[in-house]
């Protein structure tokens, strides 16, 4: 039986249905209900069964593996020229980190009896999505941005998916969503209920996607021998990737597998970073000789005068994270930190990683670029033990 929702913050609980809310009454972010733990020591990795992928680590997850490819346990190599490790998320079926949560929502979806899912993204999101209902067999509406690039417009359509193109912000494209998921229901009224075209299978808000990424930590220590790095380097939009380490580090903890936390360092886009805002701020190479329109980066201009904003790193434009009060914790709770980079270093870290045989997306070339200027900054030494994730393809920006 799936398990059954609670509000954190005002202990309210909802029972498991395709007609949950999609959030509390109070506004908060639902969580699940259960809250899993193995018991006893861990098996090294060399006797572990990883042919499951993720769901190996099945003990940790309240969710059947209904829907799954046998994805995760990416690679995690190393990254000589960042004095790193790279966790290669890039590798996932769908070529993004996202089929970690997809997996484990469309599963839960199953369970719950669920016929069509509807989801908003700025495009990998949507594309794991729609992949994985296609193998479940369930409808998918997929809320995008208009300008969305043609191959994840072209994995969604492919999937059998109906991608519904929405003009405006990021912001716009989530009230769109929201508006055909609530359908004639009480909207602003509490709780809001899944009553309209189909259950939100939002990687921001449904809680099913966070027991997926998680996994990332619980793979991360049990490559290094179940034991966690110094610090990790994760990009943040809606934090979802960012929260899933938090968790999954923590439940290794309270397990009692490990007994440290890496700090969680995040990496946002410039113009889009109310974390970075609240801590590092934003690392912005224009030189401080611009005093007129300049060609910088990918053919855009600047003046010296205008704010940095980053729209290469389309893949995390969000200026309103569903769970900000939850990655501001995260944060301080692993002494952590955020800096937001602008589009001139990321040009360059994304040609960095491009030659060093790392075929990633624009968006995947934050993290790494975050990594370089927390050291200069003196946040990180030279030879912390740091891991950072790849977390989408190159094939996905043709």
């Amino acid at each position: 039986m799936a398990t059954d929702l609670y509000c954190p913050a005002c202990e309210t609980t909802y029972d498991a249905g395709a007609d949950e809310p999609w959030r509390c009454g109070c506004g908060h972010a639902l969580e699940f209900a259960d809250r899993p733990l193995p018991s006893g020591t861990p098996r090294p990795l060399s006797r572990l069964d990883t042919s499951a992928g993720l769901w190996t680590f099945f003990e940790f997850i309240p969710i059947e593996p209904h829907v799954t490819y046998n994805e995760g346990f990416t690679p995690l190599v190393d990254a000589p020229e960042w004095n790193a490790a790279f966790k290669l998320e890039y590798v996932f079926p769908t070529g993004s980190f996202k089929d970690r949560g997809a997996t484990t929502t469309l599963s839960r979806a199953v369970s719950l009896g669920v016929e069509t899912v509807i989801e908003d993204s700025s495009g990998n999101a949507g594309s794991s999505i729609a992949t994985y209902a296609a193998r479940a067999g369930l409808d998918a509406e997929i809320y995008v941005p208009a300008d969305v690039s043609q191959s994840k417009l072209v994995t969604i359509q492919r999937a059998g998916a109906r991608p519904v193109r929405i003009e405006g912000s990021r912001a716009d494209v989530t009230a769109a969503c929201l508006e055909a998921v609530e359908g004639d229901g009480d909207g602003d009224t509490a709780p809001p209920r899944q009553s309209g075209e189909g259950w939100y299978a939002s990687h921001a808000w449904n809680p099913a996607f966070y027991a997926g990424t998680m996994t990332f930590a619980l793979e991360v220590a049990a490559q290094r021998g179940w034991t966690v790095p110094d610090a990790v380097v994760l990009p943040i939009g809606h934090g979802t990737l960012f929260l899933g380490a938090y968790r999954g580090f923590s439940l290794l903890n309270e397990a009692g597998i490990v007994s440290e936390m890496p700090r969680l360092l995040g990496a946002q886009a410039a113009g889009y970073a109310p974390i970075a805002d609240e801590y590092g701020g934003t690392v912005d190479d224009v030189p401080s000789d611009l005093d007129s329109a300049t060609d910088v980066g990918f053919g855009l201009s600047k003046r010296d005068d205008e704010p940095t904003v980053n729209d290469l790193a389309d893949g995390i434009q969000i200026r309103d994270p569903a769970r900000e009060a939850q990655i501001h914790e995260a944060i301080d709770a692993t002494d952590g930190d955020a800096v937001a980079l602008g589009e001139d270093r990321l040009e360059t870290e994304l040609d960095r990683l491009h030659r060093n045989g790392f075929y990633v997306e624009p968006t995947c070339a934050v993290a790494p670029a975050a990594l370089r200027a927390y050291r200069e900054r003196g946040a990180l030494a030279e030879d912390d033990d740091v891991v950072v994730p790849l977390t989408g393809s190159g094939l996905k920006t043709l």
